[in-house]
């Protein structure tokens, strides 16, 4: 299962208003670490497909968890307004965190949403806990953790 030679996720990728403070949250509170930034060329293709006006300015950073390199992406659009993306929410990322009690305590810290804790029950059983969390774009972060035994 999962042995397809044909199919490999690279990243997501979030839009953000401020790259900087979007790394406060994802750098700083969930541990991923910034594997480089760069500003993005004029005909970048993410104008295009993220249908960005080309008056804007973007910068991008790539970001690296462990033994999973450059597996997320921000995107920093400047310089035109970004419209809420409507509700209800279309996609998340979801991310198996060890301490989740301090990632909440750092999101709060940071003024951003955090939904109330749940218990979760995978398909086979197992207990564990799940916190979803919003960042100051509007972007929905899902964090979980089922203990080894």
């Amino acid at each position: 299962m999962g042995d397809n030679p044909n199919i490999r996720f690279q990243r997501a990728n979030y839009i953000v208003r401020d790259l900087d403070e979007a790394l406060k949250f994802y750098n700083d509170v969930l541990g991923f670490e910034v594997e480089f930034t760069a500003d993005s060329k004029e005909d970048s293709y993410s104008y295009p497909v993220f249908q960005i006006d080309k008056a804007a300015k973007m910068r991008w950073a790539t970001l690296t968890a462990p033994n999973q390199p450059r597996v997320m992406a921000l995107t920093e659009v400047k310089g035109v307004p970004i419209e809420p993306a409507p509700h209800p929410r279309r996609a998340a990322i979801v991310l198996n965190i060890a301490d989740i009690d301090a990632v909440v305590s750092g999101a709060k810290k940071l003024g951003l949403h955090v939904y109330d804790e749940e218990r979760l029950e995978t398909h086979d059983g197992r207990l564990g806990r799940e916190v979803g969390i919003v960042d100051a774009d509007d972007n929905l972060v899902v964090i979980y953790h089922i203990p080894d035994n």
